[in-house]
């Protein structure tokens, strides 16, 4: 049985512990009228150099620029993990997501992952009296165990675990089924066409890359090569439901329009939106206003169509009045990758643009760029905008808003490993969080803690097999100083045996759960 409190007692003057600055009195006494509305809006595989605000020249994103020139901008913020599935289910569990299994990257079948008796951060909105929306892209499973069927109302969906409303992409883009689902139920299925779903050999007659690479307009790189939809090959295999199938070009706009809309039908009362985009995810599929404009390739498109997404929910945030009092979080779910399936040629047109700046590695690695991440906080309201150095993980988001509610994580169960970082998340405090952990695919684990970082050992492959991307996996421990060695060119650990123990240890002591909070 969930468990949680009820109640609203927003400290006085809770503007004042916003930082770098104090805003006004008349700003102070409007903001403990109302309980701030809450965006967060997550993009998919962005790195920390993909936007102008981080220092991108060959890219433009004005719109982001904006929000974080309004804001708290991190320059040290990490997600949890290094891909999608265990890094958005870490964000609303408030639990690492290597503490349970099946929450790798999940297929577009998987049962819905997070228990439906976790008290998840919609759960805390919504007991907080808050309205709880879904839109975007999900990737955290639906239905029971055994597998989806997507042609009846899927239960458990998002309402199970603290959303009033859900539009969703079941998984990711690459994967099938290509349909929405709204409220457990896909968007605008014929009955008579029922959909099958198979992960393990193909089902009905639909073409595929492998069978049919005349029919595809986007080629496969790697691995995307059953299902053929709209041109695009896909994993895994598909029949049915031809009149719910989604039209790539036009996801963003989709999606952006639902986003929209459930602000406007909240906009009288406090809200948490939780927002997941396709972009910059492959198959990268611009709509046709975008196509063509970066310079960079589609990789480069779907980054203008990602700052236009942020644009129109700045701009319906203004329209409505109610930007200065809503909380606008933007992140990414873990790092950039530039090939992950598709011959697009955004490695060919990167054209001197980096993605990942000038860390190690990129999504799926142990090293920086896989959980590095651009991360902005905006609350006119309450913070005053600044660069925020400190050191901030994902995993705090939870614990940290709570705080901000005053509401109270019990039992000890609710949100475990997240802990109260408003301070740094508001921008006020430059100390940050004592550590940060971080997971790459294979769940080898590593941790920061001031300058250091260390990597536990791990036999796993050092090599992705499709991207080629390394993960960071050696037999032998690994310790950087990433305060002289961002790029994680030099490993010390044979140097600084002492720190290696140091850490190793409160790696092992953040595994077991002996750093948990307790009753």
């Amino acid at each position: 049985m969930k468990q949680f409190s009820s109640l609203w007692t927003l400290l006085p003057g809770v503007a004042l512990i916003a930082g770098c600055g104090n805003p006004s009195k008349k700003e102070t006494a409007d903001n403990s009228r109302q309980k701030p509305n809450v965006i967060y809006l997550i993009a998919d595989d962005l790195g920390i150099g993909d936007l102008s605000c981080y220092g991108a020249t060959k890219i433009s994103t004005p719109n982001i620029d904006r929000l974080a020139g309004q804001g708290v901008q991190f320059t040290n913020a990490y997600a949890t993990s290094s891909t999608s599935t265990p890094s958005r289910f870490g964000l609303l569990t408030g639990m690492y997501p290597w503490r349970q299994e099946n929450t790798g990257i999940a297929p577009g079948n998987s049962e819905l992952i997070i228990d439906t008796a976790c008290v998840t951060m919609a759960d805390m909105f919504k007991a907080e009296g808050y309205a709880t929306g879904a839109v975007g892209k999900w990737h955290l499973g639906l239905g029971p165990k055994g597998g989806t069927d997507f042609n009846h109302l899927i239960k458990p969906n998002t309402q199970d675990i603290g959303f009033d409303y859900e539009y969703i992409i079941p998984a990711t883009v690459d994967r099938v089924p290509c349909v929405f689902v709204e409220n457990g139920h896909v968007v605008g299925l014929d009955p008579n066409d029922p959909i099958t779903v198979n992960y393990n050999h193909k089902v009905g007659d639909w073409p595929t890359g492998l069978e049919n690479p005349e029919l595809v307009k986007l080629k496969p790189s790697q691995g995307h090569n059953n299902t053929i939809v709209n041109g695009i090959p896909r994993i895994g295999w598909m029949t049915g439901g031809k009149s719910a199938l989604w039209v790539d070009e036009d996801i963003a706009d989709v999606i952006t329009a639902k986003a929209k809309d459930f602000i406007v039908n909240h906009k009288n009362e406090p809200f948490f939106l939780y927002m997941g985009t396709q972009d910059v995810h492959v198959p990268r599929v611009p709509h046709a206003r975008f196509a063509g404009k970066s310079g960079m390739g589609t990789r480069g498109d779907v980054i203008l169509q990602l700052d236009w997404t942020v644009g129109e929910i700045m701009n319906t945030l203004d329209s409505l009045h109610l930007a200065d009092n809503t909380i606008f979080v933007f992140c990414s779910d873990n790092g950039p990758v530039i090939d992950d399936g598709y011959q697009d040629q955004a490695l060919e047109l990167l054209n001197g643009h980096t993605p990942m700046k000038q860390y190690r590695g990129g999504k799926y690695s142990a090293y920086e760029a896989g959980t590095r991440i651009p991360f902005i906080v905006r609350w006119p309201a309450g913070i005053q905008p600044c660069k925020q150095q400190a050191l901030f993980s994902m995993i705090d988001v939870y614990g940290s808003l709570a705080a901000l509610l005053n509401h109270p994580l019990t039992p000890a169960t609710v949100a475990p490993d997240s802990r109260d970082q408003l301070g740094t998340f508001l921008g006020k405090d430059t100390t940050g969080c004592d550590y940060v952990v971080q997971q790459n695919l294979n769940n080898t684990l590593s941790i920061i803690q001031g300058a250091w970082k260390y990597i536990e050992p791990s036999d796993k492959p050092a090599i992705e097999h499709w991207t080629k991307m390394e993960l960071g996996n050696n037999p032998q421990p690994q310790l950087y100083n990433i305060s002289i060695d961002p790029s994680e060119k030099n490993n010390v650990a044979a140097a600084h045996p002492e720190m290696v123990k140091e850490l190793s240890e409160l790696l092992e002591l953040v595994k077991t759960g002996n750093n948990q909070r307790t009753e």
